[in-house]
């Protein structure tokens, strides 16, 4: 199993790296998963992950306490609002609502998550 943990979180790193540069991509879930798939495949890419200065404390928040910070939340949140807005201008119904059930139900979910 070692090699599928190890694959999941090199493929997980990659999408965290091209969600830090779209904003319509999160970025910390995919490193979320990185860090527990290096986790079971590969503890020194863990503990980089973790020593991260931009991305590590946000992941030992939610390692330690399921937590995520209100700035952290405003920007995700924001950033799916963006997005259905996008939607609506560039693709209309009923993609639209896609994304408004994607921002209402993620949405909602980091709202209610501990700070």
């Amino acid at each position: 199993m070692r090699p599928v943990y190890l694959t999941i979180g090199i493929v997980s790193v990659i999408l965290g790296i091209i969600g830090a540069a779209l904003p319509i991509m999160p970025t910390v879930p995919f490193l979320i998963l990185a860090a527990f798939c290096f986790a079971r495949s590969n503890p020194v890419w863990e503990q980089k992950l973790l020593d991260h200065p931009k991305w590590g404390p946000q992941l030992r928040d939610w390692r330690e306490r399921r937590a995520i910070s209100r700035k952290s939340k405003i920007i995700a949140i924001s950033a799916m609002a963006v997005g259905a807005v996008f939607t609506w201008f560039s693709l209309g119904a009923p993609y639209v609502y896609i994304s408004l059930a994607i921002l209402g139900i993620s949405g909602t979910w980091i709202a209610t998550r501990n700070e």
